[in-house]
């Protein structure tokens, strides 16, 4: 495990844009896990600025993001293929037809998360899985207890992680309580793993996801036990490693 210490936000999305810039270039048809939240967003807009000036080619990559939210549409502002839409594949030349997102609105879980599983496999896995940290540990929407033999399947969101994403809608109640998200067993089989962790507010569970005991209750945890994780995060993230 590669830990980066970055200055602040827009240093950390930098050094990550780095990161998966260097993975498209070595290998253009290159398959791509992607995040949702805030964590990313500066990441894919430095990917974006570099695009634009002809840096990166987008044309012949593949991506499969970690999940979505059950029982929205697509064109739903708040799902995430619309979050991705916006923040990323609309400003690049990616084929959209090589961008993949679970089925928000396939209302039978099994078929939802076993298509989905086969998608990833029909790809030949993960070159590079971009994560956030939840302020929980979760990576995805593998919420603290999950097991980490499991691959795609369909959660029950807890109350943090619904409060976390209620400023996102118009009232809590709009808030999916369910969701399809990759399994830990999914993200473990990434050849390499990209983390971006931003904020005091993540200093406490960055500390217990790198050097703490690797458990279901800490999701992110085990990481520990991949053979090729980076971790990028800003200075206030990293504060309680630091002391």
């Amino acid at each position: 495990m590669v830990i980066y210490k970055a200055k602040d936000y827009q240093d950390m999305s930098r050094k990550a844009a780095n990161i998966i810039s260097a993975q498209i270039i070595m290998k253009p048809n290159c398959v791509l896990g992607l995040a949702t939240g805030s964590s990313p967003v500066g990441t894919y807009k430095q990917l974006i600025e570099w695009y634009k000036k002809g840096d990166l080619d987008f044309s012949q990559v593949t991506s499969i993001n970690l999940d979505e939210y059950k029982g929205l549409s697509p064109e739903n502002n708040q799902s995430y293929r619309y979050f991705m839409n916006t923040n990323l594949f609309n400003h690049v030349n990616i084929n959209k037809s090589h961008t993949f997102v679970p089925n928000g609105l396939e209302a039978d879980s099994k078929r939802a998360c076993d298509d989905y599983n086969e998608i990833i496999r029909s790809q030949g896995g993960i070159d590079l899985q971009l994560l956030g940290l939840g302020h929980n540990g979760h990576i995805g929407f593998n919420e603290p207890g999950a097991a980490f033999e499991k691959e795609t399947h369909c959660v029950d969101l807890t109350e943090s992680t619904i409060e976390a994403n209620k400023r996102f809608f118009a009232s809590e109640d709009e808030v999916p309580r369910q969701a399809y998200t990759m399994g830990i067993k999914n993200i473990m089989q990434a050849k390499k793993i990209l983390v971006v962790v931003s904020g005091k507010d993540k200093a406490e569970i960055l500390k217990k996801v790198l050097y703490g005991a690797i458990t279901p209750e800490v999701p992110a945890s085990i990481l520990q036990l991949h053979n090729d994780v980076t971790i990028v995060a800003d200075e206030a993230a990293l504060s309680e490693i630091d002391k």
